[in-house]
């Protein structure tokens, strides 16, 4: 892998990369329709898996200056020099020493050099890694007609042995119909010359979805699709092959965002903040209380609007680390500007898990003494953060919860952070008493200029009266392993939530799934 990535999250697979940092060649057919990234992660494997000085893209589609259009990033000094146009490399090969190709050899002689090279690529295998590239599969092809710029592939491959090449072709068939070659005969040459016999990682790029029956051919195979998820554009990589190498995770959601590839929901190290850090307030704009997550004030037009309430339903595959990692930061950013918060969570959220993630963050006597979680289970608690509903009757009850609001508020009497799970006040009072409930508390806090969040779970009766009073409305749901959100209200494109690679947790970030 390359060093010098820059640690941007994703990127590449570890799978892919584990593939390709193998020892000895490896050749990879990548495969999809128009439009589902294959040039993207293409260029993308250049700068995460090659090196400068031996890592080749051969774009047989479109020159490079249209590539670097395309793409700007490429126009980096080290990463213009990996790209070669096919139309360029044949014209520098015409130019060249006008010496006569391999092919043009008696064939009797072809006989000979092609044996030798046989002993010397036994001879390597026993004593070391190659030092000359295997020609005995492309010289058969030469017979037929000339290929100035995989000559001039095999020239450069070569000067870089007996370190390990990286190429690139984009695409096969460009290749194959200009030459008037069978794919299955192409691949067998590269397979056999380069990558088995000359230590060369080769990428060969497919413009159509299907492999026509080479598979066997290679030792990986991946694929590219792109569909549709409630009229929002998703695009997903399938790992269908890579031999000796384990797959963990067969499916990646990606994104082409900024003309880069990224697998998403790829684990990165944990570079997050020690305890004494902190958290640092982010200021909330005018009318507005931050999200905590700098993509998602932007998405939002500033954060949440003072007053509002805002919905997010909940897939029932997405789990609780998934979506803390979107309300965290808010809980984080509303304790830190010394405002307090009354919790209602859902079933299987726990309340020594919200009071160890915000601690650990912030003070411990600011969460013990601003937040309020109203507990409909507990009769009793030695907790002063914790409100055990289950032993009051009703007017109690209601007693309990502004003695709660009023500690949450402090002494200033400042707008708090209602986060209210609606699984759990559907489950102890019925849809409608919850309902009613409910309204009567949007009514309230509206005037406070508190903040309101809830939560939905797939099922609720109640989800639909709800969503009625709600200012915006997002979907968090789970694609191939990495948590999404998109909105409704107002309406949004996919993005994938994900921790902030530079800061780490609790810092997020949202990436658009473009």
């Amino acid at each position: 892998m390359n060093a010098n990535d820059g640690g941007r999250l994703g990127g590449v697979p570890p799978e892919v990369i584990e593939f390709l940092s193998g020892r000895g060649g490896r050749s990879l057919i990548v495969k999809g329709g128009a439009g589902t990234g294959k040039t993207t992660f293409g260029l993308e494997l250049l700068e995460k898996v090659g090196r400068p000085a031996q890592s080749y893209y051969l774009s047989t589609r479109v020159g490079d200056e249209a590539l670097y259009r395309q793409f700007p990033w490429l126009k980096a000094t080290e990463m213009r020099a990996r790209i070669l146009d096919a139309g360029k490399l044949f014209l520098e090969a015409v130019r060249g020493s006008g010496t006569s190709p391999a092919g043009e050899l008696p064939e009797s002689e072809q006989k000979k050099i092609a044996a030798a090279r046989e002993v010397m690529r036994t001879f390597s295998e026993e004593h070391g890694p190659p030092t000359r590239v295997d020609r005995t599969h492309l010289v058969a092809l030469l017979r037929r007609n000339p290929m100035p710029e995989m000559e001039n592939i095999y020239n450069r491959i070569e000067r870089a042995l007996p370190e390990k090449s990286l190429l690139v072709i984009d695409s096969l068939e460009g290749v194959t119909h200009k030459y008037g070659l069978e794919m299955e005969e192409f691949v067998m040459a590269l397979q056999k010359d380069l990558v088995e016999n000359s230590n060369t990682n080769v990428v060969m790029i497919l413009e159509k979805p299907e492999a026509g029956g080479i598979e066997y051919l290679v030792d990986g195979l991946l694929s590219f699709v792109r569909e549709e998820l409630d009229e929002r554009r998703v695009r997903h990589m399938r790992l269908e092959k890579l031999r000796a190498t384990a797959i963990g995770r067969p499916r990646y959601a990606i994104t082409l965002a900024g003309g880069r590839f990224e697998a998403l929901g790829v684990m990165v190290p944990d570079h997050g903040q020690s305890p004494s850090q902190g958290w640092s307030p982010v200021p909330d704009p005018e009318r507005f209380y931050s999200t905590g997550i700098p993509d998602f004030d932007h998405l939002l037009g500033g954060g949440y609007r003072r007053g509002s309430f805002n919905a997010f339903e909940i897939d029932v595959n997405v789990g609780i680390d998934d979506y803390y990692m979107l309300f965290l930061p808010t809980f984080l950013n509303f304790l830190t500007h010394s405002r307090g918060m009354i919790a209602i969570l859902a079933a299987g959220e726990s309340h020594d898990k919200l009071r160890s993630s915000i601690t650990h963050n912030t003070p411990a006597h600011l969460f013990d003494t601003r937040v309020r979680i109203a507990d409909y289970t507990a009769s009793e608690t030695e907790e002063s953060y914790i409100v055990p509903m289950a032993r009051f009757g009703r007017d109690e009850a209601m007693k309990a919860m502004v003695a709660a609001e009023r500690a949450a508020r402090g002494p200033e009497q400042k707008p708090i952070l209602e986060y209210t799970a609606f699984d759990t006040l559907e489950s102890l009072m019925g849809d409608q008493a919850a309902i009613r409930m409910y309204f009567h508390g949007v009514q309230r806090a509206r005037l406070a200029d508190n903040l309101g969040i809830g939560l939905l779970k797939p099922g609720l009766l109640m989800s639909s009266e709800t969503l009625n009073m709600m200012d915006t409305y997002f979907r968090i749901i789970n694609i191939d392993n990495a948590p999404c959100i998109y909105g409704i209200r107002p309406r949004t494109r996919i993005y994938a939530i994900s921790v902030e690679p530079e800061k780490g947790a609790p810092h997020t970030r949202l990436t658009p799934i473009m």
